[in-house]
């Protein structure tokens, strides 16, 4: 525990270069004041730490005999990955530009043209934040609460634009992009809701509000894929109107995997149900159809029916 402690005492000092007091460190890992001193002094014995103002700051490389230095290459694929991002993002990040900068700076004396273009772009970023500061300023703002909550392992308390999740806190276990093709690539955070095993993916953008609370929480090992808080959209894939009977409610298990709306069902005098939803055409629906065996029957739509028995047949003349 002492060395995860520490552990998460150096990501929260990476992620402020500036500083940050004890007294917040303290809040941010939930332990008592007088035992980050313990962990600082540990720390130290690895890594450069000092306090200045009342600040525990990381030693930067200016202070190191070995500072770092990209070759030629890794600077221009640096520079070119960055200026790519800077393009592609659907908001400009104040870090990104304050990172070039310090990397530019130390490009100066081997690569002075590849340091000038990453000035350069800094300095285009600074300017589209200042062209639009009250939206990105905001968007940042909550990226920032995400973020620290994501390295200093506390629960987030958000409030979004998506309806049903106006508020919800979460345990964010990833920031990062997500491709949706051609033009956006929106940052979104996955993580899981509170009190539910629900790993849930949200685009930031959605998010309107963000605090960070007291409670902590751990990332399992074991993570399963994570599911996106736009799943009830379904305009790039193929649903039908299904109509189904089943024997018990429990048989809907077998069709968790796949996508569908929400069941409606209808109890019928013989104890049986009508499963009415709208679910995605495809062979995995077949299969899981044919997994149910004799508690699940299509009755709806005609045309998948068909393509079931086709199957069927086609699975029985292979073992007859």
């Amino acid at each position: 525990m002492k060395g995860e402690r520490i552990a998460q005492l150096e990501l929260l000092l990476r992620s402020h270069p500036e500083g940050i007091r004890r007294a917040e460190i303290a809040r941010r890992m939930g332990v008592h004041r007088s035992t980050i001193s313990r962990y600082v002094d540990d720390l130290s014995k690895h890594i450069g730490i000092y306090e200045e103002n009342n600040l525990i700051k990381l030693r930067t490389d200016d202070s190191d005999d070995t500072p770092m230095e990209l070759s030629v290459y890794e600077s221009l694929a640096f520079n070119m990955g960055a200026e790519v991002l800077a393009s592609t993002a659907e908001f400009a990040n104040p870090h990104l530009a304050s990172g070039l900068r310090k990397l530019a700076m130390n490009m100066r004396s081997y690569a002075p043209k590849i340091s000038e273009n990453a000035l350069s772009l800094a300095e285009r970023i600074d300017k589209t934040i200042q062209n639009n500061r009250n939206v990105t300023g905001h968007y940042n703002a909550i990226l920032e609460v995400l973020i620290d909550c994501w390295v200093s392992g506390r629960i987030a308390r958000i409030s979004t634009s998506i309806p049903d999740k106006e508020e919800i806190e979460i345990a964010p276990y990833f920031i990062g992009y997500k491709d949706e093709g051609e033009g956006r690539k929106p940052i979104t955070v996955t993580g899981r809701l509170r009190h539910t095993k629900d790993i849930i993916t949200l685009d930031i953008a959605t998010i309107t509000e963000a605090k960070m609370l007291d409670e902590t929480y751990t990332i399992p090992d074991n993570l399963k894929p994570f599911s996106h808080a736009e799943k009830e959209k379904y305009d790039a894939i193929d649903m039908i109107p299904l109509k189904l009977k089943i024997k018990e409610k429990s048989a809907l298990n077998s069709f968790s995997t796949i996508v569908h709306d929400k069941p409606v069902l209808e109890k019928c005098a013989d104890g049986s149900w009508i499963c009415t939803m709208k679910a995605e055409n495809s062979i995995e629906l077949m299969l899981r159809v044919i997994q149910s065996g004799t508690s699940v029957r299509v009755l709806e739509p005609e045309n998948f029916r068909k393509k079931l028995i086709s199957l069927l047949e086609s699975i029985l003349r292979m073992y007859r």
